[in-house]
């Protein structure tokens, strides 16, 4: 039996943050995550998971600093590729956020439209309308 409500497996990307709650206003507001969870206390997020409008999403949470915390991952480390459909209104909803644009939208010569922006926390993300060779 299947439960339709629980999406099929993905790839879920995940990070962490100096300020977490800041970077999920930020993603929000810049590119179109769509928070779906966010557990924690006061500024520190234990975890959060932010949905793609298209499918998957990533998940996200404070930095920590625990020794032998397999997760802790450095800030501003993360780099992620995000399928999108309208490239240009994209572009221009991340720069009106205030996004740091590295690449302006041009096509590449695989044939997809795309773009490139830094987060707040220096996380580069790349947006796209590539959506993988056929299987």
């Amino acid at each position: 039996m299947t439960d339709s409500t629980i999406p099929p497996p993905q790839v879920w990307p995940t990070l962490r943050a100096t300020d977490a709650r800041a970077l999920i206003r930020f993603l929000s507001e810049a590119f179109g995550f769509v928070p779906t969870a966010v557990h924690g206390d006061g500024d520190v997020i234990h975890h959060a998971e932010l949905r793609w409008p298209l499918g998957g999403g990533i998940m996200l949470g404070s930095v920590r600093d625990a020794p032998g915390d397999p997760w802790n991952l450095k800030p501003g480390t993360f780099g992620a590729y995000v399928v999108a459909d309208d490239i240009e209104a994209l572009h221009a909803r991340a720069a009106a956020a205030g996004a740091e644009i590295i690449r302006e939208p041009a096509m590449t010569d695989y044939g997809s439209h795309d773009f490139a922006a830094r987060d707040p926390e220096g996380n580069l993300w790349s947006f796209g309308t590539y959506r993988g060779e056929p299987q």
